[in-house]
This record gives structure tokens, sequence and C-alpha cells, in this order.
């Protein structure tokens, strides 16, 4: 099994990375979050994920143990295939699931596609006693955070910037309407 990849980058697209290491090209399907981040000819490392399948064979890339961990959770539910599950960590971090997990609100990763209620519910419900669920996480609120990233997006953000920003707010800062101006501040700063 190819547990983990080191090598230069020479092609990206908007999910997918091509890593030469020492001469042989591996295409690593990775989260859109990290093929922007990826430089062509910078050199990478990834942990990664091998899928085999009768007809295909593919490899899943990530820039953390954490999240490599969060996808191999993912995939053991039933019902969510590799794919489903590196479209919701498009859509979440790991930090995000667990606080999803923790506050038992699907809002979150129904924001995924393919993923309806019932789909999240399994999810919560299955990585409720998996996922190392701290105070922390147990203290946000999901809902609060879902709308605020929603309206930030609906003002012409991108969802990238819009989770980035939020991310980069204080934990203390509650209610949606107050994120989201402490939010657009730091958006628009950046300008």
């Amino acid at each position: 099994m190819i547990s983990s990849l080191e090598g230069t980058i020479k092609h990206k697209d908007l999910n997918t990375i091509v890593i030469d290491v020492r001469g042989v090209g591996y295409k690593v399907l990775v989260t859109t979050e990290t093929a922007l981040e990826a430089v062509p000819d910078s050199t990478i490392f990834l942990w990664t994920h091998l899928v085999v399948r009768e007809t295909s064979l593919e490899l899943f890339g990530f820039l953390d143990k954490e999240t490599l961990d969060t996808f191999e959770l993912l995939i053991t539910i039933s019902g969510i295939g590799p794919k489903s599950a590196l479209s919701i960590l498009n859509v979440a971090t790991p930090a995000t699931l667990r606080q999803a997990v923790a506050s038992e609100d699907t809002t979150y990763l129904t924001r995924v596609s393919g993923i309806g209620k019932k789909n999240a519910e399994k999810i919560v419900l299955e990585l409720r006693n998996k996922l190392k669920i701290t105070k922390e996480d147990k203290g946000v609120d999901m809902r609060s955070e879902g709308d605020a990233l929603e309206a930030l997006v609906s003002l012409g953000y991108t969802e990238r910037d819009a989770r980035e920003a939020l991310k980069k707010v204080p934990k203390e800062t509650e209610g949606a309407s107050e994120r989201v101006k402490a939010a657009l501040k730091l958006l628009s700063t950046r300008s």
C-alpha cells in the first residue's frame, strides 16, 4: 500500500494533482483547498490512501495525518465512498466535522452534493464515538457557523474565502450576524 508520497508537483486541476516521484507521475485526488495551494514545480508531501477496485486504482492525498484519518473513518460508513468522503472534506475540515458531530448538527453536512439528511444523520451517529471530540468542539454552534458561511457566500465571496475568514474569527464571537461582521472585517482588510 502507498501510505505517503513526496515529490514535485507537475500538474494540477481542481481536485487532482500529478506528483513526480523520481520519474514516476502519480495522479492523486485531493481536496479543492489542497489543489489550490499546490504550486507547480514545488515539492509536496501527502499522506495517501489507495483505493483498489476491479477496474481502477485511485490514490487520495492529504496534507496532514488528521485529515487522512478522518477520510478513513468516513469511508467506513455504509453508503459513503471515497469520493463522497473527499467531498465532505471539501466542505468541512476535520475540526468542523468534529464540531458538527459533537453538536449533532446535520445541516452543515447536507451542503455536500449527494449527502442528504439521512446520510448526514448516519454520519453523525456513526462518528459520535469514533472521533476524538474535545470540550472546544462541543462549545461551537454549528448552525450559526453554517448560517454565517451561507451569508458570506450570498454576499459574493467564494466558499473557500468565507470559510478561511470564519476560521480566523475568535471563538468568543457568538451568533451568525456577529461572526459575519467579524469575517467581513477580515475579508475587507485582505482586499
